[in-house]
């Protein structure tokens, strides 16, 4: 069973979804969808629901990530790893923290050089 370990009262978790929503939102422009045409692609019922997390006031399912990846044109990898940036903080920077340290280290690195 899934379970959210952030607190949606919390301030902080509250402008990680609004974050999250807004880059939700700027996809779906992207796309040239609206509410209602992604709310149909998703299978969600009721548009509004898209309005709720676009405001930040929800969450993705992670049963539904392949899905949402699909009609916003990202590969689900990519959706997922972006969207748990927002929805699980803690969790995102144990996973990736040393693998964006390695990326800023290589960039800083000078060049070898080889002599013969």
């Amino acid at each position: 069973m899934y379970s959210n370990p952030q607190k949606r009262q919390d301030t902080q978790t509250q402008e990680l979804r609004k974050s999250a929503g807004k880059w939700l939102r700027e996809l779906r422009e992207a796309q040239g969808l609206s509410q209602r045409e992604l709310a149909q692609q998703v299978g969600v019922e009721y548009y509004t629901f898209i309005s709720q997390l676009e405001t930040g006031r929800g969450r993705i399912p992670p049963d539904k990530y392949r899905v949402w990846a699909d009609a916003l044109g990202l590969p689900v990898r990519d959706f997922v790893r972006h969207l748990f940036q927002f929805y699980d903080p803690i969790t995102f920077d144990i996973l990736f923290s040393d693998e964006s340290a390695s990326v800023v280290r290589k960039k800083r690195s000078p060049p070898v050089v080889k002599t013969s």
